[in-house]
């Protein structure tokens, strides 16, 4: 029996596998196997070249589970005492102390350095044998045993068969890898699509009310799965069945894309396009990534854009190393290529289904739109291609490309300034009187209401030339698109006052998020008596607030609305002549003395122009203040007469609830008293 050291520059490898790597300790079974397979190719290689010309036999590797072990056994190439020496003893490990500190917090790195993956299984085994006979001739079994010290013994034993067996002793930290249940998902997690048969015990079958082991090994992998085979030789069902294995609880995916590439890297893979649900990180995390059919992660950032992660399916690259790194990601070249072909293979593939079934297409655009929107909103090169196929969907349904929806617009929709107007709603519903009136003057409204069509908005205007983007509601269709510089409003001062004051009088108490400014407009005799409208800038910026970091401030304003008095519908004309015949009386005397007041508040401002503060005489100063206090007490009280006026005069408040109804902002108390007055206006 030969006793050693491992060849390691410090005595402290295996208390840093265990730390360090313990978070992550479950790898043990992907790199034990992945070994196993590695030898069990070899082997496959060797006999094709004519390098061993014995029978290969039952390529099965076989994972077991005794009382307190795992056993891991090939058929490979297996290892003779001095490969034992050279690559489990001498491990190739150069400044030890170094590399330990700076990636003592990265597991991965430190198994995926040096061909530490044999030594992950001290993570779980206080002691690991290896027994092992080479397929060389008249090669001498061996058994290797280590029990988590840098010590090691060696001897020679007995063994038929070529290949290895690998025997974890699992210390009591570990006793959960001694479940059948949990070895299992594990196989199912990294090995399901290795190249050679894996068998995990054998396979059930019910019998007499219980099931029993029959004698048929229990294959736990599919060997040649659908990425690793030709395109040609593959159904659309083929590909949906897939995607159900991947997938058992998803709709049928919309498209997929088998990608094939053999220069300048290796990639295969088939990713799919989901039915994708308006919230998008529930998405994430669907691709596969697997290293020769190896699973390493399913957090693919950084192989693929971000965009891109709400595809689902599998890439298979040998250029990307099982043990995946942040700081690999960000750094490497093939990374980077693999990056952009992707990106590249998904337009075009997108590009031509558009181009060769565009009724498909459209009918799958609802759920496509996000996945594109996101795209075009977060990689530049796609929006290049994308804007070819992006459409747009207006309120009736149909769909149009930007350069299909300018063409149509152009006309009608061009303000003075030569803007194109896109005139859009996000919600059919609440806002169909707003879309009625704008396709009653012969607009086109499109329909925008996915989880990033403000975002999008904000986009194209900057793409677009001279286009702005407005929600239809946001002010009166006669204003909405101007085509000539607007008329001044007719309406005299006082009488504007008059009916803001009344009018604001009645508005209901809304929380301290909602704001109203009331004014009157000249709309038309034809056009509502009342409208509410929203400012686009404001309410846009507390939208992308609610998506975008660094907006809170807009997120915290209150929602800012308009109220729109049309004084030349003839209600409001009846309300404004009914209420200065009611209110002259009680506010002429008060306009009286507001009139004298702010006369003599002017002359003391202008005599006080060009003076310094230092200058102005005490008195003057304490007059001004008492001619506030009394301008506010006037207006205070002017507002108290339009008020019990306004109390009385059911039509103002119908009005107010009905323009409030009409915008889904009636509720409660404020409802119940609307459908009662209703009753007995009618």
């Amino acid at each position: 029996m030969q006793k050693g050291h491992i060849g390691v520059t410090t005595d402290n490898i295996f208390p840093v596998i265990k730390k360090f790597l313990y978070s992550d300790h479950e790898i043990f079974l992907r790199e034990l196997v992945s070994n196993a397979i590695d030898a069990t190719q070899k082997i496959k290689t060797l006999a094709s070249k004519g390098d061993f010309k014995e029978q290969l036999g039952d390529l099965t590797i076989h994972v077991s589970l005794g009382k307190n072990t795992i056993t891991i056994s090939d058929r490979g190439i297996g290892l003779t005492a001095e490969e034992i020496d050279k690559y489990i003893n001498q491990i190739a490990f150069s400044g030890a102390n170094d590399f330990l500190e700076k990636y003592k917090d990265d597991a991965n790195a430190i198994i995926g350095h040096f061909g530490l993956g044999f030594y992950s299984a001290f993570m779980v085994a206080k002691k690991v044998e290896i027994i092992t006979k080479s397929y060389q001739e008249g090669s001498q079994a061996v058994k290797w045993s280590c029990d988590g010290s840098p010590e090691f013994t060696i001897e020679n034993i007995k063994k038929e068969d070529r290949g290895t067996d690998i025997i974890l002793y699992i210390d009591n930290e570990s006793k959960e890898f001694l479940e059948e249940p949990r070895i299992s998902s594990l196989l199912n997690k990294y090995c399901k699509y290795l190249p050679v048969p894996i068998a995990f015990g054998k396979k059930k079958e019910w019998k007499d009310g219980k099931q029993v082991e029959t004698d048929e090994d229990n294959i736990i992998n599919d060997t040649t799965p659908l990425w690793t085979r030709k395109p040609s030789d593959l159904t659309d069902e083929d590909y949906k069945k897939f995607y159900r294995e991947l997938y058992p609880m998803s709709d049928e995916p919309l498209f997929w894309i088998h990608l094939n590439v053999d220069y300048p890297f290796h990639l295969t893979g088939v990713l799919y396009f989901p039915k994708i649900k308006n919230n998008i990180d529930l998405s994430k995390n669907k691709i596969q990534l697997y290293s020769n059919q190896v699973y390493v992660t399913d957090s693919v950032e950084g192989i693929v854009p971000d965009f891109l992660t709400l595809l689902h399916g599998v890439i298979d690259s040998p250029d990307i190393p099982l043990n995946v790194s942040r700081s690999y990601l960000q750094s490497d070249s093939n990374v980077k290529k693999i990056s952009t072909h992707i990106t590249k293979k998904v337009s075009d593939r997108l590009q031509s289904i558009f181009k060769n079934d565009r009724k498909q297409f459209e009918e799958k655009w609802n759920d496509l739109k996000i996945f594109i929107n996101y795209g075009m909103l977060t990689q530049e090169d796609f929006y290049d291609k994308a804007q070819k196929f992006t459409l747009f969907t207006d309120t009736d349904n149909k769909h149009y490309t930007f350069e299909e929806y300018k063409t149509l617009i152009k006309g009608n929709q061009t303000d003075k300034d030569d803007n194109l107007i896109y005139l859009y709603t996000n919600n059919k519903d609440e806002q169909y009187s707003y879309i009625e009136a704008a396709t009653g003057k012969g607009y086109n409204v499109l329909l925008m209401d996915g989880q990033l069509d403000i975002a999008l908005v904000s986009m194209l205007e900057q793409k677009l030339e001279k286009s702005r983007f407005t929600r239809v509601d946001s002010d009166v269709v006669d204003h909405l698109i101007v085509k000539e510089d607007k008329k001044a409003d007719i309406l005299a001062a006082d009488k504007q006052e008059a009916l803001t004051a009344t009018f604001k009088s009645q508005l209901p108490g809304m929380d301290k998020k909602v704001e109203f400014h009331v004014m009157t407009q000249a709309l038309g005799e034809n056009s509502n008596p009342v409208m509410i409208t929203q400012s686009e800038y404001m309410r846009r910026m507390k939208e992308m607030a609610n998506i975008q970091a660094g907006m809170s401030f807009y997120g915290e304003m209150p929602d800012m609305y308009n109220l729109v008095l049309n004084s030349d519908h003839k209600i409001i004309k009846d309300i404004l002549s009914s209420e200065e015949k009611e209110c002259s009386n009680a506010i002429s005397p008060i306009q009286s003395q507001i009139d004298e007041a702010s006369k003599r508040r002017n002359e003391l401002k202008e005599s006080q122009k060009d003076k310094k503060e230092e200058e102005i005489p005490t008195s003057e100063k304490d007059e001004l203040d008492a001619l506030d206090d009394k301008l506010n007490h006037l207006k205070a009280q002017k507002e108290a007469v339009y008020s019990d006026y306004a109390k009385n005069n059911k039509i103002i408040r119908q009005l107010i609830d009905l323009v409030l109804l009409q915008n889904n902002m009636l509720k409660g108390e404020a409802l119940n008293n609307f459908v009662k007055r209703s009753i007995e206006l009618i």
